[in-house]
């Protein structure tokens, strides 16, 4: 497992619930050799399936064309890792059809915290790409020879993220950088992070949004061939190719393994890709505690210190909120022990094949002890791939971040422990989008589930199973987007997906 040995590793297994521990790993042994009654391996709500892909219909002859008026071309530099990027490349190519501009290709930051040099055509197809925004938005790979010596900065044309609200409107393009654009012929958007709301929105830019985030964007085919390779591995060749698959693995969905290591072997074909958000930063950062007394608060506070000196003066001149209190928020990441609890609880039997997603967790295998002691059948990419298959992807943090995006996407239940992430976020939204209805994800509520833990000293097993199923069920049902909310991650509304009545 792709676990953290560092500094920060605590040497001896850390648990916050023993007693439940011991209750739950009773239930599964008993379970073991029982049928299995888990429904949650299937959607609970039939209204998910009435729902279709249909933003790749053509849209209205009123954004067809329009770049025969062309007022410029738009330059973005992207921030962030895979996911922020692929929203980024998204609201570029909205606000280009907004402004009636050519699109450059965006280009992808190099990043202290990622280091991954990588740039557009290393994870996506560009021809494809260009080929299916044709129709609404001109897309090319340069800008042309006269504007390319300009110095953009020096003409007052670079944007950044200090210019643009985070969510600005349509009219806050139409206000700022128009004007910029119609004078200067160009303008570069750096970072762009964030920096485009969902609503109020028009309906047919809403519909563009979707067709580049679930039809334009494809990984390369290496990246599509390992994933191919990593997903036959997780289900020992022995499952039906879904939608998902042709959608995320292109040609490679239906290649037959080679001999040797790749031959089918005897075990489960379904396996529950789980995202668990619990890198040292993102732990140090919640500012929570999580069981490992002194020595783990001395850890993150010198972590936080190194690293996040602004959150460091922030708490020097506000009240601090107390991390019992913080907890009770629903603030604070999930532990290992928190989303095994949360399985168990779910009625998923032990010998369950577990992929796990995501970068190094804090306090390495001792902190994934009180997990693995319920669920051992767990995997990750570093794995299920030899060195010489993963060597092209080292040093590249977002190639590598597609090759979990894949494993999460494709799995026949997909279960996440920090909503707001943004693979989880985007992976929920490909598995509703493709997903036929028959592509379960898990989205503990941290609040309620807070609650749920606060008795772990006194609840009997009968009613935490009870009480942590209705609380998993509550974020299954198959709601509309709502007003302001992602439309990558809740697809279902008119301007992305049709219902079927």
């Amino acid at each position: 497992m792709n676990m953290q040995n560092g500094a920060i590793n605590t040497k001896s297994a850390v648990h916050m619930y023993d007693r439940l521990l011991n209750l739950a790993s009773s239930a599964l042994a008993e379970k073991e050799f029982k049928q299995e009654s888990a429904s949650f391996w299937e959607e609970p709500y039939k209204q998910a399936s009435a729902w279709r892909p249909c933003a790749d219909k053509k849209l209205p002859t009123s954004l067809a064309g329009r770049y025969d008026e062309n007022n410029g071309y738009i330059l973005v530099s992207a921030n962030g890792g895979l996911n922020q990027q692929r929203v980024a490349i998204c609201n570029a190519v909205v606000v280009a059809s907004l402004l009636n501009a050519t699109l450059v290709l965006p280009r992808f930051l190099y990043s202290n915290v990622w280091k991954d040099p990588s740039q557009f055509g290393d994870i996506y197809q560009e021809k494809h790409f260009m080929k299916i925004m044709k129709d609404e938005v001109d897309i090319v790979k340069d800008l042309p020879p006269d504007l390319k010596s300009i110095d953009i900065e020096a003409i007052g044309s670079l944007i950044t993220d200090a210019d643009l609200v985070k969510e600005a409107k349509p009219v806050d393009y139409i206000r700022t950088v128009l004007p910029l654009l119609l004078r200067n012929r160009v303008v570069h958007f750096l970072g762009f992070g964030n920096r485009l709301g969902f609503d109020p929105f028009p309906s047919e830019l809403q519909k563009l949004r979707c067709k580049c985030n679930f039809h334009a964007l494809k990984f390369v085919p290496k990246i599509q061939q390992v994933g191919s390779l990593l997903v036959r591995r997780i289900r020992k060749h022995n499952a039906a190719r879904s939608t998902l698959d042709k959608q995320l693995l292109g040609n490679f969905k239906s290649r037959v393994p080679p001999k040797g290591r790749d031959v089918a072997s005897n075990g489960p074909s379904k396996y529950l890709a789980l995202h668990l958000r619990f890198e040292v930063d993102m732990v140090a950062y919640s500012l929570c505690e999580f069981g490992g007394g002194e020595t783990e608060r001395k850890e993150l506070q010198a972590y936080r210190e190194l690293h996040f000196p602004l959150l460091i003066k922030r708490l020097k001149n506000s009240k601090q909120v107390s991390p019992k209190e913080l907890r009770k928020l629903g603030r604070c990441p999930l532990t290992p022990e928190e989303a095994g609890l949360v399985l168990a609880g779910l009625g998923f039997k032990r010998g369950t094949y577990i992929y796990l997603a995501g970068s190094h967790i804090y306090g390495g295998k001792s902190r994934m002890n009180s997990f693995t002691s319920l669920y051992p059948n767990l995997v990750t990419k570093e794995t299920l791939l030899t060195p010489t298959e993963l060597a092209p992807f080292q040093n590249f943090s977002s190639q590598l971040a597609a090759l979990d995006f894949i494993a999460c996407a494709t799995a026949d239940v997909f279960a996440m422990t920090d909503s707001g992430s943004q693979l989880s976020s985007l992976v929920s939204g490909f598995r509703t989008y493709y997903g036929g209805g028959n592509a379960p994800t898990l989205r503990p509520n941290k609040k309620r589930l807070a609650a749920i833990l606060s008795e772990s000293d006194t609840i009997e097993w009968n009613s935490f199973e009870d009480r942590v199923k209705k609380m998993i069920e509550e974020g299954q049902r198959a709601r509309v987007r709502g007003f302001g909310r992602s439309i990558y991650r809740q697809p279902r509304c008119p301007q992305c997906m049709c219902k079927i009545h």
